[in-house]
């Protein structure tokens, strides 16, 4: 009698483990949706918005995207699998006081993620003079950073650990340490971008810029690249 009940226990609970994981993966979608005016409870759609990204990556699929569709600030962020991010043409913020603006940390061998990329495109990345890094790469193989102001942080702008790097049509100001922090990057790539009033303009591995400004960096600014 016993060794019944035992048995139909863990069967119970064997179920309600399976049903929970499958609830969770059915519950996330290629694309998501936040506003300012939304609520992490909801599901996340254009009808039912999450209020910050937090909430919305928890049930965006992996390699999928969260799109901004009202104006709003939607907090700080970590990420740990492939998604793109875009709040182009919508005003869109992250507020990261005494904080980093967005981490991304994707381990090397995450399953189901050869990819590793990420994408943030068309966000205010602000530091309140006080935040940390604007953005932190720990692990990734590809970010991209598009059409973004990222300003006021005592760390760097863009700090990246590993991966590569592409910036474009980006403003990068008022940071403590260097704008562009590539040292521990595999290279970068930077395009259109304003890189100003930071304690350091560029630094790493640079592999390729053009039509950067560089201006009333700290400690100097390099000439211009050749013209091709």
């Amino acid at each position: 009698m016993m060794n019944n009940f035992r048995l139909a226990l863990r069967t119970s609970a064997l179920f309600a483990v399976t049903f929970l994981f499958v609830s969770v993966v059915q519950a996330q979608v290629t694309r998501t949706w936040v506003s300012g005016v939304g609520d992490d409870l909801n599901a996340c759609s254009r009808t039912a918005p999450c209020r910050t990204f937090a909430g919305a990556i928890a049930k965006t699929n992996t390699g999928g995207e969260i799109t901004v569709m009202a104006p709003g600030g939607f907090g700080t962020l970590i990420i740990r699998k492939s998604i793109t991010i875009d709040g182009t043409a919508i005003p869109s913020s992250i507020l990261a006081a005494q904080a980093t603006g967005i981490t991304i940390d994707i381990p090397f061998r995450r399953q189901g993620d050869t990819k590793r990329a990420v994408r943030i495109r068309g966000l205010s990345i602000n530091g309140l003079g006080n935040g940390i890094n604007g953005i932190n790469v720990i692990a990734a193989r590809n970010v991209s950073v598009e059409d973004c102001v990222i300003d006021g942080f005592t760390a760097n702008g863009i700090n990246v650990q590993a991966g590569t790097l592409f910036v474009r049509n980006t403003t990068i100001r008022n940071n403590a340490g260097t704008g562009i922090n590539a040292t521990g990057a595999a290279g970068a790539a930077i395009s259109d971008t304003t890189v100003i009033f930071n304690g350091t303009g560029l630094a790493g591995t640079v592999v390729k810029y053009c039509c950067v400004v560089l201006y009333g960096n700290k400690n100097g600014d390099p000439p211009p690249p050749p013209a091709p």
